[in-house]
């Protein structure tokens, strides 16, 4: 449930705000309080509602152990989720979106290893046998890599979800994840198709402080998600010696046992 003074925080963030009512999905009206000078206003009763399912299904990823990547390439999202992807210690793509990124990983993922390739040239030696013209090329390479993927490193195998900030205009990811059945977690503004994303926050998509709340909001949610996994595997590692402990007590009393009556 809602509560009154989550509210105010996400009213006081302008996460209300959605687009003119003559650039409106007419999907998004069950998420729609009113309109107010020709701008759609959005029931942030819902929109706190919405975070919190999300926030909770985010949690149960993280500490399964699954990655959830970012995307948000318009410009006054892509810093906001930059930072706090690498809080949550989570991949983001915030320049362009490569296509196939999803649905041709193999061949991402080969890319990403080409800038590590790169990498050991320069440790062994290699790089600096080559021309300077060939240097000025492997260098150029290196710096298109790092801008387009440095961000997904890490990410070894496909993403257990997606958080899109502007699905309409990220349509190609959303398209991608459906093919593959990833979730979408989504922040969907008024003129966006919320019937593609499994978890719509319906929320101001445009405004950098709306994007920080819900980012904020999400990336802490992770974070806990995380901090469970962490806490959970210290408690599976004390379990075995445990089990080991009482073993070894039950040996010890069974070989006293047969001793006594020898």
């Amino acid at each position: 449930m809602a509560n009154n003074k989550e509210v105010k925080e996400l009213l006081d963030a302008g996460v209300h705000f959605g687009h003119l009512t003559r650039k409106w999905n007419p999907n998004m009206a069950p998420y729609i309080y009113m309109e107010r000078n020709g701008i759609h206003i959005i029931n942030l009763y819902k929109t706190s509602a919405k975070l919190e399912e999300a926030n909770e299904a985010l949690k149960k990823i993280a500490a399964s152990g699954r990655k959830i990547l970012f995307v948000a390439t318009k410009k006054q999202a892509k810093d906001i989720v930059a930072e706090k992807a690498k809080n949550a210690n989570m991949p983001y793509i915030t320049e362009r979106w490569p296509g196939g990124m999803l649905t041709n990983f193999v061949t991402i993922r080969k890319a990403v290893k080409k800038m590590a390739s790169i990498d050991r040239m320069k440790q062994d030696g290699t790089f600096a046998t080559l021309s300077k013209k060939e240097r000025l090329a492997v260098d150029r390479l290196r710096a298109k890599l790092e801008k387009n993927l440095g961000s997904i490193n890490d990410m070894s195998r496909l993403p257990g979800a997606l958080f899109i900030v502007d699905t309409t205009r990220e349509h190609i990811a959303v398209k991608e994840a459906q093919k593959l059945n990833i979730p979408i977690f989504a922040m969907v503004d008024t003129n966006s198709d919320p019937r593609p994303i499994d978890y719509v926050i319906p929320s101001n998509d445009d405004a950098s402080k709306s994007i920080d709340k819900i980012m904020t909001s999400v990336s802490n949610a992770i974070i806990d998600g995380l901090a469970e996994r962490k806490a959970g595997k210290g408690d599976d590692n004390k379990e075995p010696k445990e089990k080991k402990s009482v073993r070894k007590r039950a040996t010890a009393v069974t070989a006293k046992a047969s001793s006594e009556e020898e």
